[in-house]
């Protein structure tokens, strides 16, 4: 406190104002069959193109960073994947 004094809590509610807003996303079908989005990680579990960072598990602003790198390491793999797919079909640019 200001006075040098202190409040004990048991709690500490930190909410940022923050609401997850996927609307746009209606057409991808993501939503299960109770309404909520099934993830792994960052990663949407039944679209694992797709990644929310920031929703579900990675909501934490507090682990933002670690989900952030979580995510880009994710889609490395599938990129990598995907590179070494077309290039056993000689699909390479």
């Amino acid at each position: 406190m200001v006075d040098g004094s202190f409040l004990a809590a048991d709690v500490i509610l930190w909410a940022t104002g923050f609401r997850a807003e996927l609307e746009h996303l209606a057409p991808l079908h993501l939503r299960g069959p109770g309404g909520g989005i099934a993830m792994d990680g960052t990663q949407v579990a039944a679209e694992p193109r797709v990644h929310l960072v920031g929703y579900g598990p990675s909501s934490s602003t507090i682990g933002a960073n670690r989900a952030g790198r979580a995510a880009v390491a994710g889609i490395l793999r599938l990129f990598e994947e995907q590179d070494k797919f077309a290039g056993n079909l000689n699909l390479r640019a």
